[in-house]
């Protein structure tokens, strides 16, 4: 029996599906990857150095997209998502200065382990313009404030030091983000 080529492309065709469906990637949730709640606020500080200063950080970072075995190998996308206490004054400072910016928002999808460290009653307020400020338009992030409380609530992708903080190109090497799961992060 003769399959000729165009018969041989279908069966190898199938064969790569089949072997491709039978790879499901895990059902772990980013935040089941994100190890245990991070209290370091350095970091962070080095991510994000227009807030100065945090205390009372509670943030998860975990790698994105590693979870099959048929990921493609390469720079890993890392997740950072958190609260964290602004120097007393800092929250209703930055707002004030961008007031026409901010508007009410609320945080969305805050994964569970972080619920609890929320401050009770926050008047969440989000800024777009603010958010590229702080992230350089180099990564994504979303930063809310309650200026009531100066706390900072963030969601960013990819985050990287600032240029002329530890851990940036000619600066002293800064922490590693998370280890999540044994993947080594940046």
């Amino acid at each position: 029996m003769d399959l000729g080529r165009r018969g041989l492309l279908v069966l190898g065709a199938a064969a790569v599906l089949a072997a491709c469906a039978s790879q499901e990637p895990s059902s772990q949730s980013w935040e089941d990857k994100a190890g245990e709640v991070r209290t370091d606020a350095v970091p962070l500080e080095r991510r994000f150095p227009v807030f100065g200063r945090l205390s009372d950080a509670h943030w998860l970072g975990a790698t994105l997209g590693s979870d099959s075995r048929i990921s493609v190998p390469g720079p890993s996308d890392v997740r950072v998502v958190g609260v964290a206490q602004l120097r007393e004054g800092e929250g209703a400072l930055i707002v004030a200065a961008r007031q026409s910016d901010f508007r009410p928002e609320t945080p969305s999808q805050v994964p569970g382990r972080l619920a609890g460290f929320l401050p009770d009653g926050a008047k969440w307020v989000r800024s777009e313009a603010f958010d590229g400020e702080v992230t350089g338009e180099a990564y994504f992030g979303e930063f809310y404030l309650d200026p009531v409380s100066d706390s900072v609530y963030f969601d960013a992708t990819d985050p990287t030091p600032a240029t002329d903080a530890p851990g940036a190109a000619g600066g002293p090497p800064g922490p590693p983000l998370p280890a999540a799961g044994g993947h080594k992060t940046p």
